[in-house]
């Protein structure tokens, strides 16, 4: 996805995503639904959630400075990691209001329910598609996919849930659906939550295998050992690799450039520093670390 498609996409998916809010907000309000208040609840969050990835994504674009010398792209982890914190403390207050509402049933109307998350449907479905292009190599804009994705699954649940109280007339199913969206929120967010505290402490990528690259970079033509491999990411996107590679003989230019094009053909790696060695400097070397072979 480029800059411009994601910029396009979040002005979409913010506008419709702040309209539905509103409406969910009111409606819930005055249909006595917790089961909306609880989604129009989510909804804000995703809507803060993507501000957040779009400011993020904005001041990632800046070019790098003297001080900030990768610039600034590390702050989409951030981003994220705020983002996952604040869908999780969201899922408290839902849970503690469900938990009200089972004690003290409330009066809830049905037909208000179905209605108004069945516009959630059709929003957050569209929404969805909007980010689904870019998923696969963001874990910022996969993050947006999956929020959004889950949220046309939740307001489905709303539905059957207002029907099933039209049907009923048993109020307590809208607590039950609060908790059941709690759950689908909660199990959503934390895979993002993990992800992103992973990123920020400069963990390996989870689409990286540190033993199949080590060996693809063995198995260059020339590099007889690999040593002191690094790999962690820039942003929710980029991944840097630094490694050093034991050359004893033979074209370095060569090696360097074949190890490069497997880096960035297998792994889709392209920020790489590789220092190649002699066997001399290599058998010097004081440290070595898990990925040596």
């Amino acid at each position: 996805m480029t800059a411009e498609g994601f910029d396009r996409a979040m002005v979409i998916g913010v506008g419709l995503n702040t309209g539905f809010v509103a409406v969910e907000l009111g409606f819930g309000l005055w249909g006595g639904s917790l089961a909306l208040l609880a989604d129009a609840g989510h909804n804000a969050g995703d809507v803060v959630g993507l501000l957040l990835a779009w400011g993020a994504s904005l001041l990632a674009r800046r070019p790098p400075s003297r001080r900030f010398t990768f610039g600034l792209r590390r702050v989409t982890i951030y981003a994220a990691f705020a983002n996952a914190v604040l869908l999780l403390a969201a899922c408290g207050a839902i849970l503690w209001e469900a938990v009200q509402r089972f004690r003290e049933p409330a009066p809830v109307a049905g037909l208000t329910m179905v209605l108004v998350a069945a516009i959630g449907v059709v929003i957050n479905t569209a929404t969805a598609v909007l980010f689904m292009r870019g998923s696969h190599g963001d874990a910022n804009v996969r993050g947006a996919f999956l929020h959004m994705a889950a949220d046309a699954a939740v307001s489905v649940g709303v539905v059957v849930a207002g029907l099933a109280i039209m049907a009923t007339g048993l109020g307590w199913i809208d607590p039950l659906v609060s908790i059941v969206i709690m759950a689908v929120i909660v199990w959503g967010t934390w895979d993002l939550f993990t992800e992103s505290i992973g990123l920020a402490m400069d963990a390996v990528p989870r689409r990286i295998d540190v033993e199949q690259l080590t060996a693809a970079l063995v198995a260059v033509e020339g590099v007889r050992e690999v040593h002191d491999l690094h790999v962690w990411s820039s942003s929710t996107s980029e991944v840097i690799l630094t490694a050093h590679l034991v050359v004893p003989e033979g074209d370095r230019q060569a090696v360097l450039t074949a190890a490069r094009s497997v880096l960035a053909e297998q792994f889709t790696i392209a920020h790489v520093t590789l220092q190649l060695e002699g066997e001399a400097i290599a058998a010097g070397c004081p440290q070595r670390d898990a990925a040596t072979l």
